[in-house]
């Protein structure tokens, strides 16, 4: 069929043609948003889930929806290699500007500005990659210790205090917030519980991988009170058909039964998956309706493009060891395994792998759903490591 219509959009973090299986997570978004702008008790969000499951697609979403409803949203991702103070900066600046144009936030805008000169110059010796250009002098005593979790709170407070004024609320989008330093983690959460104490319209909308709680946790212990954390999986069968077919038929596609029910199985009803194997079926196939036999040679090609890229892109940022340590873990199934079953399957004491567990988990490859215990953060990884470490060299140095 001609690709020029094709419907299917695989990307990082791309909108699919259809949104489907995530409708009461959206609303739950939107009533945080609303509840927060009428200055109600709400929690904010944190959306935890493996790759692929469309995180970042829902985070941009709602704060589509949030900024379509008047709510003033600044938007970061989180990531190694930059501090949270310079992220938040620049894009704080843009909100209290566009705040400062409201007649009623003027003046509370202004000095959230003046907050920000302070935070910047007093911090911008610690986090030397603060960069943003102000144009007030910043207020003595506000945001200017240059201690991050005092500071932090002065700064969003005095956004809040704006947002307040104009009618309306602030909500910080992040992603990949598990990237964020611990210490500026502690940081945000005591600076989202001065807001809330005080009742200003802010709140927080993040995503990342599954080990964001326990970071959350262990950063302040109040967090788990501060934050709901909905956990975002894949689809269940009925809307991973609904993510396929209904853009099908607005081109009036239709599938096989036996073809659905094969890309079902390859995928295991993740979104990414599916976007990828739904884009591959519409190539292979001459005509409508999709066949099982034009998924078959679909399979094929939407493996290696998966290999090639959401694959290849994360098992080329590894070191020799930490590809032997994964390879170990795939030899031993999908599943979570016990990190004495993997080192064994290496023939190496459980705390030799120790720092390299860890540096693993820092690199989002890995997480930990319970002591002892470790899990793939990338669905079917386990196959793509099968497929580039065959054999049985990898077990040996």
């Amino acid at each position: 069929m001609n690709p020029i219509y094709n419907p299917y959009a695989p990307g990082a973090g791309t909108p699919p043609p259809e949104l489907a299986g995530r409708d009461e997570l959206i609303e739950t978004a939107r009533i945080a948003l609303e509840r927060t702008r009428l200055r109600r008790p709400a929690k904010s969000l944190l959306m935890v889930g493996l790759r692929g499951v469309g995180k970042t697609v829902l985070l941009d979403h709602i704060r589509e929806n949030a900024e379509a409803s008047g709510i003033h949203t600044l938007r970061i991702e989180a990531p190694e290699q930059r501090s949270l103070p310079a992220l938040l900066a620049p894009q704080l600046r843009q909100v209290l500007l566009r705040l400062s144009r409201h007649e009623k936030a003027k003046e509370l805008a202004q000095r959230g500005l003046k907050a920000l000169a302070g935070f910047v110059k007093a911090l911008q010796v610690k986090y030397k990659d603060i960069e943003v250009g102000l144009d007030l002098d910043p207020e003595p005593g506000l945001a200017d210790n240059g201690d991050l979790e005092h500071d932090l709170q002065d700064l969003i407070d005095a956004a809040g205090a704006a947002a307040e004024a104009g009618g309306t609320a602030l909500a910080l989008f992040i992603d990949e917030l598990q990237y964020v330093a611990e210490e500026e983690l502690a940081s945000l959460i005591t600076a989202m519980h001065r807001t809330a104490q005080r009742r200003h319209p802010v709140v927080l909308v993040g995503a990342g991988l599954p080990q964001l709680r326990g970071r959350m946790g262990r950063a302040k212990s109040y967090a788990e009170r501060l934050f709901d954390f909905p956990e975002v999986g894949p689809l269940p069968p009925s809307a991973a058909r609904q993510a396929l077919v209904k853009p099908a038929t607005s081109q009036q596609v239709q599938f096989e039964e036996s073809a659905l029910e094969r890309i079902l199985k390859a995928t295991q009803g993740y979104p990414y998956f599916l976007q990828e194997w739904g884009k591959h079926s519409w190539d292979a196939a001459d005509a409508s309706p999709i066949t099982a036999a034009d998924v078959d040679h679909a399979s094929i090609t939407a493996i290696a493009a998966l290999d090639e890229s959401f694959f290849r892109v994360r098992f080329d940022r590894l070191t020799p060891l930490e590809k032997r340590y994964l390879r170990a873990m795939a030899e031993l199934g999908p599943e979570a395994h016990r990190s004495g079953d993997i080192a064994e399957v290496l023939g190496r004491s459980v705390n030799s792998f120790a720092p390299t567990r860890n540096k693993l988990i820092a690199k989002g490859m890995i997480w930990s759903p319970n002591h002892g215990d470790t899990a793939f953060t990338v669905p079917l990884f386990d196959e793509f490591m099968k497929r580039i470490m065959p054999g049985d060299d990898w077990k040996t140095d």
